[in-house]
């Protein structure tokens, strides 16, 4: 029989094998008479002294039946029937010893002595082998079986995959009816009904009688169908009946729903469901049926209705609010896909409703824009930051519009995207106003300068007119100067025009305002030390009055008036705080403390302690003049504190 096998195929899976086999739900199950005689008789058939019924699990060979063994399982490595899996219909081997395959089986070198192999597949309807039915000899038979044999063992194979067949099918039918019977006992909610049509009888169960109003005693003995449908809502009465008359007269399924009303119970929705039988002469008999209590999917379904109510009620708001807005406001899915533009989105662009969904809105950006309107987009949609950048945006005449555009992340309670909501300004106006702004203040703060410029050399003209006021024409113009300085720094510049003093840095600023008071050889006499800090114009003025004061009176009276005396600025960044320390060495040593207050001192603490909320200190250390500025860390640069708050 070894020359009919057939090439070997395995148009399935394991899994699916596994899974089939376990439905059948007979793996480790006691002996059974069928089984057992079915191996009994193809061991005789074949002259066998081993027969068995055997189920290829994962890893190991269950036998439901054997013959010859006298065990129930062996190991999957040593199995026969496992490499019979892989053909279409089985295997025979004629002599193991003689078959690579089996030569070196311990079944076949071993005490069993086994030589000869034949078994053919237990196979499901759709393909899947679940095992086989063989028989084995310590004999080799070089000739296989006979003919009768053969077809014997296929016969056999077939009555054992029927057993398990209907094996299965009683198992499957056993459990329906036990899943039947725990829903009815489980739920109060079903009740069963069979009416007698010839003779009006509706006998019913207790749920039913109960949900009825009927006494269950009465129900179970039978009862006219008129004490059953007494029960039924006034208003729902006429279509029940209704519902009835056509189930009874067409032999269509019977479905109705109504109310129940029965004293000391609340109001009680059910639908009914039954299937009229009719007799040898065609006139209806039996009425059985069910009725089950849908009180709750009632109310759920009010709730629902009531719910979806509400929820178009706040789209329509929404959308009446969102196209009554200036703005273009769009939404989006947590991927990024546009899927809804409000009316001024489409009034704006002039496009069809719909066609910028997804994608599409990049297309109406300006060709330079789109490529860093995309990259912003895609960090927004990765990260879930606020999404904010300007572009310039088509227009429905061609012009292309400058636009604000933002959109915030709505999230859910476990902190997830769920929706992107943004709108789109036009702010071109706003961008021509800033331009010109821009413009006018240029030329105003070009025009101030000219104006430090005049006025300073006015005030040298009159010095010369008038010698004697000549110390305070001087004071009087460096004061200007430095102030001249600091507004150099901080205005409003062009590319052209912008100053080479350096960064926008405090230390850049105070060695361009300390430079006038270097030494013969240029070394600078106002060492600064410490910190660096970010600064802008909003502190640039303050500060520059206070060290230009601070500077004046040091060349004139301390450390500054000796040629061999020397300021050090020390800036300290503490925390929230920054410190400024002004420290004189090397001047005339201080023998008391001042009492007058110049004008000029005056307007430094104004400085200080009003313009840049700070506290100034001044300690009159006889080594030399030592003033102390505490500011908060943000006070030298405000507008960049303000942005990083936003």
């Amino acid at each position: 029989m070894s020359e009919n096998l057939v090439e070997q195929i395995e148009p399935w899976s394991e899994p699916e094998r596994i899974t089939a086999l376990r439905s059948y739900a007979i793996l480790d199950t006691a002996r059974e008479e069928s089984f057992d005689d079915l191996v009994k008789l193809v061991a005789r058939i074949c002259e066998a002294p081993i027969a068995v019924v055997n189920l290829i699990d994962e890893g190991r060979q269950w036998f439901k039946a054997e013959v010859g063994l006298g065990v129930r399982e062996t190991p999957l490595e040593t199995s026969f029937c496992a490499h019979a899996l892989l053909m279409q219909d089985g295997m025979v081997v004629p002599d193991a010893t003689q078959d690579p395959r089996f030569a070196c089986n311990p079944l076949v070198t071993g005490e069993a002595h086994l030589r000869f192999y034949a078994g053919v597949l237990l196979k499901t309807a759709e393909g899947l082998p679940l095992g086989t039915l063989c028989v084995l000899d310590t004999e080799p038979r070089p000739e296989g079986l006979t003919e009768f044999q053969t077809s014997a063992l296929k016969t056999l194979a077939g009555q054992a995959m029927a057993q398990l067949e209907l094996r299965r099918a009683l198992a499957q039918r056993r459990e329906s009816e036990e899943t039947a019977r725990r829903a009815m006992n489980a739920s109060d909610y079903v009740g069963a009904f069979d009416w007698d049509i010839v003779n009006d009888r509706v006998v019913a169960d207790e749920r039913f009688a109960r949900m009825y109003g009927v006494d269950p005693a009465v129900a179970a003995a039978g009862a006219p169908i008129r004490v059953f449908t007494a029960a039924i809502h006034n208003d729902d009465f006429g279509p029940g009946m209704e519902d009835m008359r056509v189930a009874i007269q067409d032999g269509t399924p019977f479905i109705s729903e109504y109310r129940l009303v029965v004293e000391g119970q609340p109001e009680r929705w059910v639908v009914a469901r039954g299937q009229v039988y009719y007799g040898p002469d065609g006139a209806p008999e039996r009425f059985p049926g069910l009725a089950v209590d849908i009180t709750e999917r009632k109310a759920m379904d009010a709730n629902l209705a009531e719910a979806s109510a509400a929820l178009a009620e706040s789209e329509a708001k929404f959308r009446a609010i969102a196209d009554s807005m200036p703005q273009m406001v769009w939404s989006t899915l947590p991927d990024g896909f546009h899927d809804y533009y409000n009316a001024r989105w489409y009034e704006f662009t002039g496009v069809e409703v719909g066609s910028t969904d997804g994608e599409g809105w990049n297309a109406i950006f300006h060709p330079e824009d789109q490529p860093r309107a995309w990259e912003v987009w895609r960090n927004s949609l990765a990260t879930g930051e606020l999404y904010e950048i300007e572009y310039r945006l088509r227009r429905h005449d061609g012009v292309y519009r400058w636009t604000l555009g933002r959109a915030t992340p709505i999230r859910n309670e476990a902190g997830e995207i769920v929706r992107w909501f943004g709108t789109c300004t036009d702010i071109d106006d706003l961008k021509r106003v800033e331009r010109n702004t821009e413009l006018l203040s240029q030329e105003l703060s070009h025009r101030i300068k000219n104006i430090f410029a005049v006025v300073s050399a006015l005030i040298a003209l009159s010095a010369r007119e008038y010698p004697e006021a000549k110390a305070f024409a001087a004071a009087v113009r460096n004061r200007i100067g430095a102030l001249a300085r600091a507004h150099e720094f901080v205005r409003p510049h062009t590319e052209v025009s912008r100053p080479t003093v350096g960064g926008m840095t405090l230390h850049a600023f105070l060695e361009a305002l300390f430079r006038p008071y270097a030494d013969t050889s240029g070394a600078a006499r106002v060492v600064l030390e410490g910190d660096d800090a970010l600064f802008d114009d909003q502190a640039a003025t303050s500060v520059a009055l206070l060290f230009h004061e601070l500077a004046t009176n040091a060349a004139k009276y301390g450390a500054l008036s000796e040629p061999g005396g020397q300021v050090t600025l020390d800036t300290r960044l503490a925390g929230d705080r920054f410190r400024l320390t002004w420290t004189e060495r090397g001047g005339p040593p201080i023998t008391a403390v001042p009492t007058r207050v110049g004008f000029g001192s005056s307007l430094a603490t104004i400085s200080v302690e009003g313009q840049l909320a700070g506290k100034l200190e001044r300690i009159w250390a006889r080594e030399g003049l030592i003033v102390v500025a505490d500011l908060p860390a943000t006070a030298l640069s405000r507008r960049k504190a303000a942005e990083k708050a936003i």
